[in-house]
């Protein structure tokens, strides 16, 4: 199975020398849950779209550091891709900018929150078991790094995941669209390079503080990897 990975968003140049771009993060994730999956990137933040739903099997979108809300150029035909994706049921994850773009896409909203940055590990309630979700658990920890958030979720979207800080961690559409709001991509070194070279004077230190406290404690991110490699092998069979 081929998976396209769209790059909604590009590494900082003070860790580009150190860390993968997006879409390699994402494909040594799905990687290491052992399924057999190939992958092909596209760049729409760089203007480069596929030229076809068709050309992979199932799609991907990364985050980025751009708000939906920004109405860049290469976000129009972002969205045209999703909905066209959506009405052919073909199989999508979105992550961060890639939950929001896929939400305002299908008729919810996206705002800058007024609860301000969640950053760094967040615990997120599961509520909702899909069938593609082999093993149910009642929460995942993942690590975070946010201000926007889906405040309005589509009409068709169900809540899989929720915190008190944030409504619509996770939405379904159907089967064959999941999204999620936190960062499984981001393993403990490349949260700790955020926090030093991008959250200076951008995050309020009290969160960037507890953030680094948690930067030795487990995450759930191989586990949330698995269930998107499982998702995507699900939607082939």
């Amino acid at each position: 199975m081929k998976i396209g990975i769209l790059e909604a968003g590009l590494i900082r140049d003070e860790l580009a020398d150190r860390f993968d771009p997006y879409p390699v993060m994402f494909e040594r994730l799905l990687n290491r849950a052992g399924r057999e999956l190939e992958y092909a990137a596209f760049s729409p933040v760089r203007g480069q779209m596929p030229a076809s739903i068709d050309d992979c099997d199932g799609w991907l979108i990364t985050g980025s550091r751009h708000g939906v809300y920004d109405e860049l150029e290469w976000m129009a035909p972002l969205q045209d891709f999703i909905r066209e994706l959506a009405e052919a049921r073909r199989p999508l994850i979105g992550v961060c900018f890639g939950h929001q773009i896929i939400a305002d896409a299908m008729g919810g909203e996206v705002v800058k929150s007024n609860f301000g940055w969640k950053v760094g590990l967040q615990r997120y309630r599961v509520d909702k078991y899909y069938p593609w979700m082999d093993e149910p658990c009642s929460s995942v920890a993942i690590h975070a790094w946010h201000q926007d958030q889906v405040v309005e979720k589509p009409a068709e979207a169900e809540i899989i995941s929720s915190t008190d800080f944030c409504k619509y961690a996770g939405l379904a559409y159907g089967d064959t669209i999941w999204t999620f709001q936190p960062h499984p991509e981001y393993d403990n070194d490349f949260l700790s390079g955020l926090i030093e070279k991008r959250g200076k004077g951008v995050v309020p230190e009290p969160l960037m503080a507890a953030a680094r406290e948690k930067l030795a404690a487990p995450t759930d991110r191989m586990a949330v990897g698995q269930i998107m490699a499982d998702f995507f092998k699900k939607e082939r069979a």
